[in-house]
């Protein structure tokens, strides 16, 4: 059996993004002319799923109304003779069909995958964080979907990151199989730096088994006093092999500010309409940037 849902973790507050996030999910916060969320649901699409949950939380109302249809805007466009722009609203309310459960409390990403489970049912879906944003010619899900096609256990996205970074990752220790597949034999949510396993943390696309919401039920709070995914998969290890896999793609963490300008300013260099003269702007502002006297002097 194939992977054909997707559940998309949403509730969480982006406090990171403060003030922006006071009054509209940080999944709405839009990289060139895109909300965030939509890259993460589209490559979810082109990666065969074909049923969505989001596990929302309060105030997350707009990320609901986007993929909607909008009946006034839509009267308003048609009526204006803008159908490019109707073409493009009606197919972001008709991309696919969405589902919506609610995380009651803030309680961490095990808790909110735990409130999946009854839409989930008897079969292994994909989890997909909103945080990660992966461009490669095949979607990273896609790809991990081809490992699960032929391992039949849970599969784990992998990035190699800097030991300074391993503090903010699930970090796995693993034997290599080749070909960029580990075989995990533990994981340990937000280590040290000198305590971590390795520096191959997880990324934010996971598959998982069914077998993974008992787990849930019964996990003590972790690190944060947060139920962590990253513990009930380290439980999970005891029945089940779990594969690490080193996608192939580059990875944008919008999760912090630094990361969401990283991807905006790459993804709007990629874009065929605006690249060249965005391209043209950036160098200009450098060049008038180093041709500053250093301020920092006086």
């Amino acid at each position: 059996m194939t992977i054909s849902k997707g559940v998309f973790p949403v509730a969480g507050l982006g406090t990171r993004f403060l003030p922006a996030t006071k009054a509209q999910p940080k999944e709405m916060l839009p990289i060139v002319d895109k909300p965030t969320i939509q890259y993460v649901v589209e490559e979810a699409m082109q990666s065969g799923i074909n049923d969505f949950l989001f596990v929302t939380g309060k105030d997350k109302r707009a990320l609901e109304d986007y993929f909607d249809h909008s009946g006034e805007l839509e009267r308003h466009l048609l009526e204006k003779g803008k159908t490019d722009l109707l073409a493009l609203v009606r197919n972001i309310s008709n991309m696919c069909q969405m589902h919506y459960v609610r995380q009651k409390q803030p309680l961490g990403l095990g808790h909110a995958v735990w409130c999946a489970r009854q839409h989930v049912g008897n079969e292994y879906f994909a989890v997909l964080l909103g945080d990660d944003i992966v461009v490669s010619p095949k979607p990273c899900l896609k790809q991990m979907i081809e490992v699960y096609e032929q391992v039949k256990t849970p599969v784990l996205a992998l990035r190699q990151v800097s030991r300074a970074d391993v503090s903010s990752y699930g970090v796995i220790e693993g034997e290599s199989l080749g070909n960029g597949l580990w075989r995990i034999t533990d994981l340990v949510e937000k280590p040290d730096a000198d305590e971590a396993p390795s520096d191959l943390a997880v990324i934010g696309r996971y598959i998982l088994p069914p077998d993974i919401f008992p787990i849930l039920e019964d996990l003590e709070p972790g690190v944060g006093g947060e139920i962590q995914l990253t513990d009930a998969l380290k439980e999970l290890l005891k029945t089940h092999t779990i594969v690490g896999y080193e996608f192939e793609g580059m990875r944008y963490d919008v999760g912090d500010p630094k990361g969401f300008l990283i991807a905006t300013v790459e993804m709007a260099l990629a874009r065929e309409d605006i690249g060249e003269e965005f391209g043209k702007y950036l160098a200009e502002l450098v060049r008038e940037r180093d041709l500053q006297p250093d301020r920092s002097s006086k």
